[in-house]
């Protein structure tokens, strides 16, 4: 359902926490002009005003009246359900034509003008492994296609686990964009946060550090490679962006270092298994909110869709020219896949590349309650193929990792009371 909201609900359900009783309830809020600015500009550093700013992804503006809004709402409805949800997948032999093709598929629905603060999210899960990470020719390909359209500021971000950012810039050949493209670079674990709730393995609430500049940004695109993962199944487009933005005090080099070095004196047997996962929440989570999120495989992926709602992407690229299964994110096998997803709606991005991997939307708890909220679409029916392949022609059935059976036992009773 698709409500049109005045301020008072707005800030009297932000005083007491419950805001998310909105979108809950009603999943679409349309936000009059005039509601916006008495919220957010008027009502500056009071209830609502930040949530509203930046849950993008929750919130309909409207330029106008209540009046006119509703008047609206009709044919908004109407062009609404006439457009189908649009994933570009490309596949070729080149990593940047294929990026560049996806998203010249998608242009139309790219609205990147009157932007102020665009953010390019890459993946360095490793700074030092080139498999594990964001190509530099894909952000290339992304960038050229964004400077075609926009001449504003665009800033590349990461947060890795246990590196400086700029470790993984130099290692990749990041630095060269800056100059080329008029591009700045930032190490996420560094930023200023905000603080978000998520929930521990025990299901208490559980202060998380996200950083400011990812939450801020008007215009967040996530950009990486399709991969097994060790505790969600896959790694894709949203995992990208919520676990990037998570702040962690490991990434000074000597802490990230020390880490480094004892997770390849342990025993292959340990990395493979639940134990590893429950270690780093245990061990780990008073100096990395990244570590922090290992919470067990139930509360991560409730955690992963609870942040997920703070920064969403807006662009969503997915470079499949090389993939990795097994043991990913880090350790992983490559799979030459030579494709390129891009979409508008991150999850629709996620469950195509997610099924053309052999898995299922429904079996990677994130993306199922990212599904069952209308972040985005999940299911493949509503989904429109653009591009010179179809998904049957691309798929092929990843090789899960070692703990994928134990990484299916995610569901929650009564998970309604977290969402």
């Amino acid at each position: 359902m698709i409500v049109v909201s005045n301020a008072g609900p707005i800030i009297a359900l932000a005083k007491i926490g419950q805001l998310d009783l909105l979108s809950a309830l009603y999943g679409e809020i349309i936000v009059p002009q005039a509601v916006y600015e008495e919220v957010v500009e008027k009502g500056r550093g009071r209830p609502g005003s930040q949530e509203v700013q930046v849950w993008t992804n929750c919130w309909v503006l409207v330029s106008g009246s209540a009046r006119s809004c509703i008047g609206t709402l009709g044919s908004w409805l109407a062009k609404a359900q006439r457009m189908k949800c649009r994933v570009a997948l490309l596949k070729g032999n080149d990593r940047y034509d294929n990026v560049h093709r996806a998203l010249d598929l998608i242009a139309d629905q790219i609205q990147v003008a009157g932007k102020q603060r665009v953010l390019i999210k890459p993946n360095f899960v490793s700074t030092r492994r080139q498999l594990a990470a964001t190509h530099v020719d894909a952000v290339r390909a992304l960038l050229d296609f964004l400077r075609a359209r926009y001449d504003g500021p665009i800033t590349i971000g990461e947060g890795p686990a246990t590196s400086s950012a700029f470790e993984g810039y130099e290692t990749f050949g990041y630095l060269a964009l800056g100059e080329a493209y008029h591009v700045r670079f930032m190490d996420l674990n560094r930023d200023d946060w905000i603080t978000a709730q998520a929930y521990d393995r025990r299901l208490r609430p559980m202060p998380m550090r996200v950083a400011r500049t990812m939450v801020e940004s008007d215009f967040r695109i996530s950009i990486g490679p399709p991969k097994t993962h060790d505790t969600v199944i896959v790694t894709l487009s949203i995992k990208n962006m919520v676990m990037g933005s998570l702040i962690s005090d490991l990434a000074a080099r000597s802490n990230g270092r020390a880490l480094r070095r004892v997770s390849r004196l342990m025993p292959r047997w340990i990395v493979h298994s639940p134990l590893a996962e429950r270690a780093k929440g245990a061990v780990f989570s008073n100096r990395s909110d990244k570590m922090a999120m290992h919470q067990g495989y139930p509360a991560i992926h409730l955690n992963l869709y609870r942040l997920a709602r703070l920064v969403y992407p807006h662009l969503a690229v997915i470079d499949g020219f090389v993939g990795m299964e097994g043991s990913g994110p880090t350790g992983g096998d490559p799979v030459d896949l030579g494709v390129a997803i891009a979409s508008t709606d991150a999850l629709a991005a996620d469950a195509v590349a997610t099924t053309i991997m052999g898995f299922d939307v429904d079996e990677v708890g994130y993306l199922h309650y990212c599904k069952r909220a209308g972040l985005g679409v999940g299911d493949l029916e509503q989904i429109e193929i653009v591009g010179n392949a179809t998904i049957e022609e691309c798929r092929r059935p990843f090789k899960p990792h070692p703990t994928y059976k134990e990484q299916l036992h995610w569901r929650l009773p009564a998970v309604e009371e977290y969402l």
